[in-house]
Parts: C-alpha cells; sequence; structure tokens
C-alpha cells in the first residue's frame, strides 16, 4: 500500500482493511447493541460506487479493486440526491439490518501483539429478502497485519473475505 499524500491526507486514510464471515448462530443478546436499517444500491461494481441510506444518513461511496483491503471514499449525500440515483442503479437493492458489537479482548495468533489500543466492532449484518436468511460478520482493522493475525470468535463460521461473491457489489448482481 501507498503512503502518498493527496491533499493534505495520506492514501493511506482511504483505504478500508475488512474480513468477512459467514456465522454459526448469532450471538446472545442481539437486542441490546447499536442496530442501523441500511438500503444500499449499485450504480457500479467494477470499480464499486455505491449508495447508501444508513438510518437518515446518505452516502455516495466509492471502492477500489481488492478483497480484503482497498480505496474507500465516501461523500455526503441528500435524500433527494440519494433517491435521485438509486433510480438509476443497476441489479437488486440490498436491505439489511446491522448491528454494532463491540468485540472485547479480541484473539490473535500467538507471534502477534497488537497496539494496546487497538478497538475492534464487529458489523453483522442480517440481510432481508431476497437475499434472507444470509447473515455475514465483518471486522475491520487497522493494518493488514492485524487483519492477517485475527483470530475470529468462535460462534463466526468460513472465512469468505476472498470469495467475491460475498461482495455486497456483488450480491447486487444476482438475479431472483
Amino acid at each position: 500500500m501507498s503512503d502518498k499524500i493527496y491533499g493534505g491526507l495520506s492514501a493511506m486514510e482511504h483505504f478500508e482493511i475488512e474480513k468477512k464471515y459467514t456465522i454459526k448462530k448469532l450471538p446472545e443478546g442481539l437486542e441490546h447493541y447499536p442496530c442501523k436499517q441500511i438500503e444500499q444500491a449499485y450504480l457500479n461494481t467494477d470499480p464499486v460506487v455505491r449508495i447508501r441510506k444508513s438510518d437518515d444518513s446518505y452516502t455516495l461511496t466509492y471502492k477500489g479493486s481488492g478483497l480484503m483491503a482497498r480505496e474507500e471514499y465516501n461523500l455526503p449525500l441528500n435524500e433527494n440526491a440519494y433517491l435521485h440515483l438509486r433510480t438509476k442503479a443497476d441489479g437488486t437493492v440490498i436491505s439489511k439490518k446491522r448491528y454494532v458489537i463491540p468485540l472485547e479482548n479480541p484473539q490473535f495468533s500467538d507471534n502477534f501483539k497488537p497496539s494496546d489500543e487497538l478497538m475492534l466492532n464487529i458489523e453483522l449484518d442480517i440481510f432481508e429478502p431476497p437475499f434472507a436468511p444470509l447473515i455475514i460478520a465483518e471486522v475491520e482493522f487497522p493494518d493488514e497485519q492485524t487483519a492477517n493475525a485475527f483470530v475470529p470468535p468462535i460462534w463466526f463460521d468460513a472465512d469468505v473475505t476472498h470469495d467475491p461473491g460475498y461482495h455486497n457489489s456483488s450480491l447486487s448482481e444476482r438475479q431472483f
């Protein structure tokens, strides 16, 4: 990854590094965690250009190529712009509930020591029809070394980070 400076910001500040997992079972007490209702649609899938409504917030996102680490830029939209762009979206609109679960005492491989101030969250996405019963857990990391050393909680199942079929942009292209 590059650390070039663009407009006063390093390119690293616009990188998303995340791992994705299917899950074995829902965690207990899910109703006690913050939850957002998300609707998103794609204007393009390569490169990814996405619009999203998260509760009453609207964004336009560009994502570069890559599966675990890639460029990501978010720009605010208003409701009218979101609704206008939604009519131009390709594929199936994705609706899901996202629970944000703090990951207390994250585990890592034996030879890795994370920084003391590392705080990780699980973003648990429960998809609505036509994608139900799909459930995906995502964890974002500050760097690839931390992501690669991460040992997922026991209730996680398969690591699908490197399977493009589990990216939301790919899901939106499914025909129902």
